[in-house]
């Protein structure tokens, strides 16, 4: 959702539906119900009014909690942000790493499947995937790095899949990684507009860029 110079308030962010998504659901079991009310408050505000502008009141706020609250479960405010990042990139990597989709043999297939499955995940969980995208560099060096090597595994995973249709023929031979750059850019620049009341479900928006993906590949002739 754009940025506006006002910083939006608790009241604005519980009633605003461009910030109703399913990144409840992305939590880590072992925390506790305080903890992952904090979380999906956190994410919101983050979404909304950034990392630096956001503050402990406001996490706290959103949850009916007092400000100092959220120390007693998180250390610090980038350890918040680190959580949300983590999780986002953990959750969406496992899902196109699906066992189910790594057995389809056919390679037009199985990269269909992926770039519908990432499509979809990102759309069902555009709040927290914004952050993701939005928020990366306010992260410590450390946890940086963390996020950073995520990343690398999922760009690779995108990339064994293109590559491997080129090799066996059913792509065309194009620049694998330049296509998959561009792929991935495509699916992640829904987080920017997406919103789950709009005109298109998470699995219509995963269908179509996932033609989308496949005719950027297609052989010569076809």
């Amino acid at each position: 959702m754009a940025r506006r110079q006002a910083r939006f308030t608790a009241q604005d962010l519980a009633a605003d539906p461009r910030l109703r998504d399913h990144s409840p659901d992305l939590w880590r079991a072992d925390l506790g119900e305080v903890q992952r009310g904090l979380l999906s408050s956190a994410v919101r505000c983050f979404a909304a009014n950034g990392f630096h502008a956001t503050t402990t009141r406001d996490i706290a706020e959103c949850v009916g909690l007092s400000p100092a609250a959220l120390y007693v479960h998180f250390p610090s405010k980038e350890l918040v942000l680190f959580e949300v990042i983590r999780a986002g990139h953990e959750r969406v990597l496992a899902h196109i790493r699906d066992p189910a989709i790594v057995a389809l043999e056919g390679s037009a297939e199985r990269l269909r499947a992926i770039v519908s499955a990432y499509t979809v995940w990102h759309a069902r969980h555009h709040v927290t995937a914004r952050v993701c995208q939005m928020e990366l560099n306010h992260l410590t060096p450390e946890h940086y790095g963390e996020i950073v090597e995520l990343r690398h595994q999922t760009n690779g995973y995108f990339r064994g899949a293109v590559a491997r249709g080129v090799a066996d023929g059913s792509f065309a031979k194009v620049d694998v990684k330049r296509v998959t750059r561009a792929m991935l850019s495509l699916t992640i620049d829904l987080v920017r507009w997406y919103r789950l009341d709009g005109p298109d479900s998470p699995e219509q928006l995963g269908e179509f860029y996932a033609d989308l993906a496949l005719k950027l590949l297609a052989p010569d002739g076809q």
